[in-house]
C-alpha cells in the first residue's frame, strides 16, 4: 500500500479543520477590528459634517485654497466654479461645484475628499458638502452643489496653501 496510515489521515484532517475554523474566526473578527481602526483614525467619517467651534476670523493672514475635481471611470463632467480662493482662517466660506451626468442612463456617485498637504485635513472643517451623501443623477442632469467650510485658525502658519480634491466614484443606488 502506498498511502499514509489511516491514523495520519485523521490527524491531517483534524489539523485542516482547525486551520479552517481559525481562518473563519480571524475573518469574522476583522470586521469589528477594521471598524474600530476606522473610528479611531476618522477614515470613515466622510459622511459626517465637521463641528465648527465659535472662532474669530484671523484677518492678519490668508490661506490659498485650491479646488480640484476628478472622476473615476464616470461619464460625467465635474468642476469647481471657483478653482482658487483666498480665505482668512475662521471665515465661513462657500464654493460651488458643477456636476453633470453626460450619459444616457441614470447613475449614482459618491465624492471622496482628499487634502494637500495631508495634515491640513484636520484644520479644514466642512459644514455642508455634497460628499456627505450619494448623489443620483438622471441622464444628462446637471446640478450645482455647494461646499460650506471654515479653515481653523489653529492651522499651522507654515501652511499657506490647501488643496481640496474630490474624486467621484460610481456607487450602487441608481434611480430607476
Amino acid at each position: 500500500m502506498t498511502g499514509l496510515p489511516v491514523r495520519s489521515n485523521r490527524t491531517m484532517l483534524a489539523r485542516l479543520c482547525v486551520v479552517a475554523v481559525v481562518m473563519f474566526g480571524f475573518g469574522f473578527a476583522m470586521i469589528p477590528f477594521y471598524s474600530k481602526i476606522c473610528e479611531v483614525t476618522g477614515l470613515r467619517d466622510i459622511d459626517v459634517a465637521d463641528e465648527a467651534v465659535n472662532t474669530q476670523v484671523d484677518a492678519s493672514r490668508s490661506v490659498r485654497i485650491e479646488f480640484d475635481a476628478n472622476l473615476n471611470k464616470l461619464p460625467w463632467s465635474f468642476r469647481p466654479l471657483t478653482p482658487i480662493l483666498s480665505v482668512h482662517p475662521g471665515e465661513l466660506t462657500q464654493v460651488v461645484y458643477e456636476v453633470e451626468n453626460t450619459s444616457d442612463r441614470p447613475m449614482t456617485g459618491q465624492a471622496i475628499p482628499s487634502y494637500g498637504p495631508r495634515r491640513a485635513a484636520e484644520y479644514f472643517k466642512k459644514l455642508e458638502c455634497f460628499c456627505f451623501t450619494k448623489q443620483s443623477f438622471a441622464p444628462h442632469e446637471k446640478r450645482r452643489m455647494p461646499v460650506v467650510f471654515v479653515v481653523d485658525p489653529k492651522l499651522p502658519a507654515d501652511v499657506a496653501t490647501i488643496t481640496l480634491s474630490y474624486t467621484f466614484f460610481e456607487v450602487e443606488g441608481n434611480r430607476t
